[in-house]
């Protein structure tokens, strides 16, 4: 699942503003992929919250994927922004990583600036980010290398607030198993229907190059649909 900003763009109005919400999304992409991705998770349940102050946002999600047999990992991104004068710009720092039941995820640490926006009525934001990015060695056969990510974030409500769009998607450097680089891609676009302010049913579709760990095949560009339900606290 990874993130959504949570409408970030709300600490421009120099308000207090805190979102919280809980995410249940079953995934199809071992039946799509049942050789490439005959592990892959079937249910992924997403923590997310977005707090804002005078001196910029908080935002963090935690992505528990399960099994039918197994809590397969633990996944977190935690980020802080700092205001940078009033025109929407934000120091951004962040950390990635988490645990799997082998061990963990490669962690990373993220510095950068972002630059977030709005339309008049806060009904579309979106966020630009440009960060350098630290992987750490995290468990044998990774190793620590430099790195840097682009990330667009967005979202979108319509339909008189019963549709939203939302989503980002991020670039990075990887790297392969020979140590050499490799580009990145990951977007995880959203749509919604509130049925509520507070409850939301809706899909996921993760989209990636070069993201998936596959021993099967040569094959490095996946598309992995979910159906979910949210619920805003």
């Amino acid at each position: 699942m990874k993130k959504l900003l949570l409408t970030a763009i709300l600490l421009l109005t120099g308000m207090a503003v805190q979102a919280q919400n809980v995410q249940l999304h079953y995934d199809f992409g071992r039946f799509i992929y049942p050789d490439e991705e005959a592990g892959r998770q079937k249910v992924t349940v997403t923590l997310e919250q977005f707090k804002a102050d005078k001196w910029g946002s908080w935002y963090y999600f935690v992505d528990f994927d399960l099994s039918r047999k197994f809590t397969e990992g633990a996944y977190t991104e935690i980020s802080r922004e700092f205001n940078i004068g009033k025109k929407g710009f934000a120091a951004h720092v962040e950390y990635d990583g988490g645990l799997n039941r082998f061990g963990s995820f490669q962690q990373a640490g993220l510095l950068g600036g972002a630059w977030n926006g709005h339309n008049a009525d806060f009904s579309t934001t979106y966020s630009v980010q440009l960060l350098y990015k630290r992987f750490f060695k995290s468990y044998p056969y990774t190793r620590a290398y430099h790195s840097a990510q682009l990330t667009g974030v967005w979202s979108t409500t319509f339909a008189e607030g019963k549709c939203t769009f939302a989503g980002f998607i991020d670039f990075w450097r990887g790297e392969k198993a020979n140590g050499h680089g490799q580009l990145v891609v990951l977007t995880e676009p959203q749509l919604w229907y509130n049925v509520t302010p507070h409850l939301s049913f809706g899909s996921e579709v993760e989209i990636s190059s070069n993201f998936i760990y596959n021993t099967y095949n040569d094959k490095s560009f996946f598309v992995n649909p979910t159906i979910g339900a949210k619920w805003n606290f």
